[in-house]
């Protein structure tokens, strides 16, 4: 019996390592025949996260480090020079890859647990909790979002764990919208009906058979809730009710050295120093939309016509 169990045991090792090869396999090819824009799009984001992950180590100076001369000319000591206290521009930029991604990031995850969650569970029960959970989310998307946030934060105070919640929170509606919609075409499948017969739990449904065949929308609609979220936080910022100094973030770095523009005829490069913020957040944008668009093309069944 001991050998018998031992062959088992080692033909399910090599099923599972043969498994693994083929997913890998697959991944491979699919990434191989990706267009160019999405070759371009990863590659914006695997530089922006490798940035944001080791910022203490690829910045020159500290975060919050002030030196004698604020707006000093670029070159020298300073790359892209210093702002209106002195700060190195260039250490300001890559820390605030760290926390205006990172807190977009946390954002859109707390938007999805929220949305997504109460979407399955309106999808799945369809009682007076349903009607409760659309009308509240029909009221919250009434109110546009940015006004709906700076009040928010006026009243709860500017922190980031305030930020965080409330824009997760607004931002959750859309996604309770679509994982309800999306979710409404499965829940009527013979095989989601058969789990329910068998006393499965909701939380076992949601999980076993109502997600996995919901995930492909969900996951593009994950990257465009991320674009929102970004452009959001950095708004606020802008508007000084986001990340507060001395937080390096992109929003507020653009409306710090704004300024600077009117300069830009007498010295260019003092007159670039607002963009720079400006052009990484936008680069951010545009390398996650194709992401998206060819995980989208590539999900949908498509095929490009030669």
């Amino acid at each position: 019996m001991t050998e018998i169990e031992n062959t088992y045991s080692a033909s399910g090792e090599v099923s599972q390592v043969r498994a693994r090869r083929t997913f890998a396999q697959r991944m491979w090819i699919g990434l191989r025949s990706a267009p160019l824009t999405a070759w371009f799009g990863m590659i914006v984001i695997a530089s922006y996260l490798f940035v944001a992950l080791f910022a203490p180590w690829i910045a020159p100076y500290g975060e919050a480090q002030v030196f004698p001369q604020p707006f000093a000319p670029w070159g020298g000591d300073f790359l892209f020079g210093t702002d209106q206290l002195g700060r190195d521009v260039l250490t300001r930029l890559i820390y605030g890859a760290r926390n205006t991604v990172g807190i977009a990031v946390a954002t859109t995850f707390l938007s999805f647990l929220i949305g997504g969650g109460l979407g399955l569970i309106a999808a799945i029960n369809r009682t007076w909790l349903d009607q409760v959970l659309s009308r509240f989310v029909d009221v919250l998307m009434a109110i546009p979002s940015l006004i709906f946030a700076l009040m928010l934060l006026s009243i709860f105070g500017s922190t980031v764990t305030n930020l965080i919640i409330i824009i997760a929170v607004l931002d959750a509606t859309r996604v309770f919208r679509l994982t309800r919609a999306v979710a409404m075409n499965v829940v009527v499948m013979d095989y989601v009906e058969a789990a329910r017969l068998r006393g499965e739990g909701l939380g076992w449904v949601m999980r076993r058979e109502i997600l996995p065949n919901i995930l492909p929308p969900l996951v593009a609609e994950f990257g465009l809730r991320f674009c929102f979220v970004f452009l959001t936080i950095a708004a606020l910022s802008f508007l000084g009710v986001g990340i507060q100094p001395p937080t390096a973030d992109w929003g507020s770095m653009v409306r710090e050295n704004a300024s600077l523009i009117q300069f830009a005829p007498y010295d260019l490069k003092a007159g670039l120093t607002p963009l720079l913020p400006a052009a990484a957040i936008a680069l951010l944008t545009v390398a996650v939309n194709f992401v998206v668009d060819w995980f989208l093309h590539k999900t949908s069944g498509l095929r490009d016509e030669h």
